[in-house]
């Protein structure tokens, strides 16, 4: 690419809220995540407050050797999904027992 650019791996669709109520055919597909995995051009990066935790290592989510075919992207999409859907359902906890704040930023849309 003839821009600076970087490899970026996020939430396309992040999921719905879920009660007591619902089925567990009907929570399990409202947890659903579905991820996005694309280079994004330096100038349309906007830095937030939120940081990815380190134990979910972002190095390794998606290679350069990944993006270069369509059968390599699928697969990093699908790891991505993996990891990010275990995050939802099972936060890592704080010092205090409590889920981890750098991953519950992900259940919530970023409003800017």
């Amino acid at each position: 690419r003839p821009f600076g650019h970087c490899l970026v791996a996020g939430v396309e669709k992040a999921p719905l809220k879920v009660n007591k109520t619902m089925s567990k055919k009907k929570i399990a597909k409202r947890t659903r995540v579905k991820p996005f995995v694309r280079y994004v051009n330096y100038n349309h990066m906007m830095p937030t407050r939120y940081q990815v935790p380190s134990e979910m290592g972002p190095q390794s989510l998606a290679t350069d050797q990944q993006m270069d075919t369509t059968d390599g992207r699928i697969e990093a999409k699908k790891f991505v999904k993996k990891l990010l859907q275990e995050k939802f359902t099972n936060p890592p906890a704080d010092k205090s027992g409590r889920p981890s704040k750098d991953v519950l930023y992900l259940r919530k849309k970023l409003r800017f």
